[in-house]
């Protein structure tokens, strides 16, 4: 089994179609059928089935594909950690975060890092901590920044605790003050209320919904569906009030009332993950070093 062979069969698992993958990896289609034919004769199995016009994957194939993608990440990760420059001077970064942590967490700890490896490239994905994982697992990030607990354990990502954030509900400041003005709120207060709702998948969108039901009551959903900026801006609109990690309300409170949930309040947990199975390069286990010690 070859590293080019696992190439071409992924690439042609993607487009599902030989002629078009062999345009993909500028090699004739003759010698990318004959590479995935020695690739079959290798492995003792037929990876795709071919009819006229239509190229779909065996049992096998689905089998091989999320192990081929792996391998051939691994390889890139072995191989841009051997070619970082001495010093970390080049090199880069994968990290993915949930968007809420984006926002908060990040800018400080990634303008410390930039200012100290100005070669080193950070290329950031957000994305909710269930989709976060799975990148994780094929080897797509190298570091995740994701919310505990996490929506499917995994035994083969190890995790590291940053912080423990307390939620705040934030409101506009002309609309009437949520929990009907008291200093703290409670979550059974919410039932009055109508919320700003972020996107299935958020890990915000689980927990307060999660809260709400157990107070035995539906919250009541004014707007439903966006990311961070899109919840405060229609905050800010007076569409309703929505429950944020104090962390944003702090750096983005301008224009809106910022109230904090009531004992025992709601927190979420920070952490920090990466496959255990393979250590992260160099560049990224300095950036690990920094938000751990932040």
């Amino acid at each position: 089994m070859q590293f080019q062979q696992l190439q071409y069969f992924v690439t042609v698992a993607e487009t599902r179609h030989f002629t078009r993958a062999a345009e993909l990896v500028h090699v004739a289609q003759p010698s990318l059928s004959q590479q995935i034919k020695a690739l079959e004769r290798d492995l003792g199995a037929t990876l795709f089935q071919r009819a006229r016009g239509n190229i779909t994957l065996t049992d096998a194939g689905e089998a091989l594909l999320p192990l081929a993608r792996r391998i051939l990440a691994d390889a890139d990760t072995a191989r841009q950690e051997v070619q970082e420059l001495v010093q970390l001077r080049g090199g880069r970064v994968r990290l993915g975060a949930t968007p809420s942590v984006c926002t908060g967490l990040l800018p400080d700890v990634l303008r410390a890092f930039h200012d100290r490896y100005p070669g080193v490239r950070l290329m950031i994905e957000e994305g909710g901590s269930h989709d976060l994982v799975r990148e994780l697992a094929r080897g797509a990030l190298d570091l995740a920044l994701v919310v505990l607990p996490l929506p499917s354990p995994s035994p083969s990502l190890t995790t590291l605790e940053l912080l423990r954030e307390d939620l705040v509900v934030v409101s506009a400041p002309e609309a009437p003050a949520p929990g009907r003005g008291r200093r703290a709120v409670r979550i059974a207060d919410l039932e009055s209320e109508r919320l700003v709702m972020f996107r299935h998948g958020y890990d915000l969108r689980e927990l307060t919904v999660a809260a709400c039901r157990a107070e035995g009551f539906e919250p009541d959903f004014a707007v439903e569906g966006g990311e961070m900026d899109a919840v405060l801006g229609f905050v800010r609109a007076g569409l309703g009030v929505a429950v944020v990690p104090r962390m944003i309300a702090t750096r983005s409170g301008r224009g809106l009332r910022v109230t904090p949930l009531a004992s025992p309040g709601l927190h979420r947990t920070i952490a920090l993950a990466h496959r255990s199975d393979v250590a992260p390069p160099r560049a990224a286990r300095e950036l690990q070093r920094m938000l751990l010690e932040r």
